[in-house]
């Protein structure tokens, strides 16, 4: 059966409901419920209704194999049928050279719509295109609103921002704090680092999207360190600046705790410190709105006039109109310079102010979850900023000082001050396990892979996203919340799943939602009721921090009533068995925001903490552990593109782009870190390296595969094909297991004396779907043999085996996850027979029957309520879910049968 066939019988009629939307309750029926209606062929923003304000969307759209070439102009359409500017630019190509997926930028002035068509045609002009000007030692960006100017060098990443003609910042730096000592008394220095810029370049110059990347390193006098990439985007006509900020942690562990890590420039205040503003987002639209010298509230009432333009943000009436009992006695009113919003947790958060340093901080207000937001500025203009997922990645903080001055300051710590120092240290002694025989013995028990040094996060980075937003005037309290919302959650454009699944993206392994049979709306129930489980387990759980959000835990401990966060390897996932996929497949089929979401913030994650961009292990990821960095097992399973690269697609994200740039040679390290060290009596190889023929090669052949359709270099084309050839001549295939690894060439060497054997873990960390993309774009019949008897052969009885491979296998655990294997063969062989054992070992180990309901907790069993199902774990949830997700869409008019 072709691809084709495949979308032909497990598409659904375009009437049927195709997401989620907001999920009900986890006990009861999980279909849809307020779904957001996504029209085949349409754009809509992913949670329904259109913002109030953006900073520009950006998003990524797929097309079928043929449809478009590179040179394909499009245009953008509005509901009500006007033209929008677009700015569009490939990102993946098909073998044929046709774009498989491009990306857009589009730019409004006058509102957003609800739904937008995209097509061929021109694109619409904007008012007034963004403009880059290069002029020797500085880059300048212009948005026809806004104009800032970028050096090349030096320590300001934007050195002047104006919004027309008129100074409302300068001097914007990225600011580092450092301390030696994890606690106050073993600390005995405390230093200051600012950035310091390497190398700037224009990424993009419109006419509706620019960017410009900046990297460099953060220093002092004495130390350069903290690498950085930072970019800064804005779309024609836009008042706001998007600001993508990542840093490498390359300190030593056990000597370098930082202390505040953050964005730092200044606002020109341009009014009398009455005029002048100050506001903190709270949340669900909660709002703290001050001015730094308040003339409410006085003995002497000013007058309502007076009162009323304050509050409201707006200039005041002239002082003669005001009375002249508070007028003569003005400068007796204390001006307050400096302010502070800290989210040290994600359940609290802090505002104190004081006049001025020397004196003491008073309390002013708090609260649970901050938006993130800030405005300092007058009745004239200022800035607004604030950072997405805020009270997520605590600790956070924003700090306002001298707004009464000049200049006011104003920092965004992406890591708070006011926090302890950041201790990455690993987080035991090693409890003496210094021979390899030690470690395996202790992995028996914890499950928890140690070596000493390997267990460090030297190399690691996390990510901030921040808005700027150059204002003309303070914004009313209903402006700034609408900004606030936007910066919280940006909003996001999304191809429908009807467009998705026509287009012939991603292997062709998932159909629509179809709840047609009581037995197809089991499945699609307990799919549902997954994604709503860990999304309510994230928040009951408080999987938050600046290291921690967006990843979930492994393995649930039902006698603590809680997820084992202190054992070993069944801590934080690390993206062991395919979470990732599940969520984003989950995504791709229903169009659900709650579950794009999830996804989202798993791929920010582990793009960035669970992989290595620089050091000794560079390009790996970590294997689970209570630490993400703390498992001695660095592999290319965890930091291969497959988990990116729908991001990537879907967004257009920069970062996780270069996150893809950086994986493509990762399989260079199996000569450097050997998967299998600690393990003897392996079948030798021809080589030093070994590569297995699941994790490492599938992971890497997920990397080439991203880097060929991203660029069309043949070069990752060829070394695909060669490696296929090699897998597909073995007499045993992918049951051949190791090859021997030429990490200078990129190629598979056979081993001497194959012989038939089995890993569970081979097909279950992305080699089905890298496998299916590779069968649809290269014709290698013998691999694609290979394959087909590898998903055959793997769940098949003991006799079938032996007949095939000479004995039967022993090992083939994970019985559901591996029977997608078998339904793809038997879709592509038009085997029903085959198509039936698939849902057999499909019922094995669950049958339809675990209910999909939760035990509530309360009380002295634990410290807060929580749901508890104490029979999900990764498997349950993603390996569960991508075997449902495709045996449906592989043999799904089987089911039943």
């Amino acid at each position: 059966m072709k691809r084709r066939d495949f979308v032909k019988n497990s598409a659904l009629a375009s009437s049927l409901p195709i997401a989620m939307g907001a999920l009900k309750s986890l006990a009861g029926d999980a279909t849809s419920a307020n779904p957001v209606s996504r029209p085949p062929g349409s754009l809509t923003w992913l949670e329904g209704g259109a913002p109030s304000v953006s900073a520009g969307p950006v998003w990524g759209q797929p097309w079928p194999q043929g449809m478009h070439s590179p040179k394909t102009a499009f245009s953008l359409q509005n509901a009500e049928g006007q033209s929008i500017p677009v700015q569009t630019w490939p990102t993946a190509y098909w073998p044929d050279g046709s774009v498989k997926w491009t990306a857009h930028a589009s730019a409004e002035r006058a509102g957003f719509s609800g739904q937008y068509t995209l097509k061929p045609g021109k694109s619409a002009a904007p008012e007034s295109r963004v403009r880059v000007r290069e002029r020797g030692k500085e880059i300048q960006l212009d948005t026809g609103v806004i104009r800032v100017t970028i050096p090349r060098s030096g320590a300001h990443i934007i050195s002047e921002m104006r919004r027309g003609k008129k100074l409302l910042g300068r001097d914007a730096v990225l600011v580092a704090m450092a301390q030696d000592g994890a606690e106050a008394e073993s600390m005995t220095t405390l230093s200051h680092f600012e950035s310091d810029i390497k190398q700037v370049s224009v990424e993009q110059d419109g006419p509706v999207r620019a960017q410009i990347k900046i990297e460099g390193l953060h220093r002092n006098k004495s130390r350069s360190w903290l690498p950085f990439t930072l970019r800064i985007a804005a779309h024609a006509g836009a008042d706001a600046l998007q600001i993508s900020h990542t840093f490498v942690f390359d300190g030593e562990p056990e000597a370098d705790f930082l202390r505040g890590l953050g964005l730092r420039f200044s606002v020109e205040m341009h009014d009398e410190p009455y005029n002048r503003h100050v506001r903190f987002a709270g949340e669900n639209g909660g709002l703290w709105a001050e001015s730094p010298q308040g003339i409410t509230g006085l003995r002497r009432d000013p007058g309502e006039a007076v009162r009323k333009a304050q509050v409201d943000g707006r200039a005041t009436p002239p002082l003669s109109e005001w009375s002249k009992r508070v007028t003569d006695r003005l400068h007796w009113v204390p001006v307050w310079n400096d302010y502070t919003l800290s989210q040290l947790s994600a359940n609290g958060f802090q505002i104190k102010k004081r006049t001025r340093a020397g004196h003491a901080w008073i309390d002013s207000d708090q609260g649970k979850r901050s938006a993130g937001s800030a405005y300092v500025g007058g009745a004239s203009g200022g800035i607004l900023f604030g950072m997405r997922d805020f009270w997520q990645l605590h600790p956070v903080q924003l700090d306002i000082r001298s707004a009464g001055a000049s200049q006011a300051e104003a920092t965004l710590w992406f890591y708070a001050p006011e926090a302890p120092a950041m201790d990455v240290r690993f987080y035991h002694d090693g409890l003496g396990q210094e021979t390899y025989e030690d470690q395996l013995d202790a992995l028996d028990i914890t499950y928890e892979d140690y070596e000493p040094g390997f267990g460090t996060a030297q190399g690691i980075a996390r990510s901030s996203d921040v808005t700027l937003v150059l204002m003309d005037s303070t914004p009313s309290r209903d402006e700034f919340n609408q900004w606030a919302e936007a910066i919280r959650l940006p909003g996001q454009l999304v191809v429908d799943p009807h467009t998705m699944l026509n287009s012939g993206v991603f292997g062709g392994l998932w159909s629509l939602p179809d709840y047609s049979s009581s037995e197809h709306k089991a499945i699609e129930d307990r799919l549902n009721w997954s994604v709503a489980f860990y999304h309510n387990q994230v928040d009951q759980r408080h999987w938050y921090g600046f290291w921690n959000y967006g990843d979930i835990m492994h393995t649930y401990d039902s006698d603590r009533h809680v997820w084992r966060y202190d054992v070993g390897g069944y801590a934080w996932d690390n993206s062991e068995l395919s979470p990732d996929l599940w969520l984003w497949y989950s995504y791709l089929r229903t169009g659900d925001a709650t579950t794009f979401r999830l996804a989202e913030a798993m791929t920010r994650h582990n793009r960035d903490v669970d992989i290595y961009h620089l050091g000794r292990f560079k390009g790996l990821g970590t294997r689970h552990n209570v630490q993400h960095w703390g498992c001695s097992a660095k592999q290319l399973r965890i930091s291969t593109a497959t988990y990116r690269r729908f991001h990537y697609f879907l967004t257009a994200d920069a970062r996780t782009g270069d996150v893809l740039d950086e994986v493509i040679n990762a399989d260079v390290q199996l000569a450097n870190v050997v998967p299998t060290r600690k393990i003897s009596g392996k079948k030798g190889v021809p080589t030093k390296a070994r590569i297995g023929v699941g994790t490492d090669w599938g992971s890497a052949a997920a990397n080439w595969l991203c880097a060929w359709e991203r660029t069309g270099d043949p070069a990752y084309r060829k070394r695909l094909a060669d490696a296929m050839q090699v897998i597909g001549s073995q007499p045993y295939g992918f049951f051949t297991g190791v090859f021997g690894y030429d990490t200078t060439t990129h190629q598979l060497i056979p081993p001497a004396d194959p012989s038939p054997g089995i890993s569970h873990l081979s097909a279950v960390f992305g080699l089905v779907e890298v496998c299916a993309e590779l069968i649809q774009l290269i014709d290698d019949p013998e691999f694609r043999q290979a394959w087909l008897d590898y998903g055959r052969y793997y769940n098949a009885p003991d006799e079938v085996q032996a007949a095939a491979l000479g004995k039967p296998m022993k090992g083939n655990s994970l019985t559901v996850a591996h029977s997608r294997l078998t339904a793809y063969t038997a879709a592509q062989e038009n085997d029903p027979e085959l198509a039936r054992r698939a849902w057999q070992e499909f019922s094995r180990e669950w049958g339809g029957k675990k209910p999909l309901q939760t035990l509530s907790l309360s009380g002295p069993d634990v410290l807060n309520p929580v749901d508890e199902a104490a029979w999900v774990s990764t498997n349950d949830a993603s390996q569960w879910g991508l075997a449902a997700i495709q045996n449906l869409a592989l043999v799904g008019k089987y089911l039943g049968e």
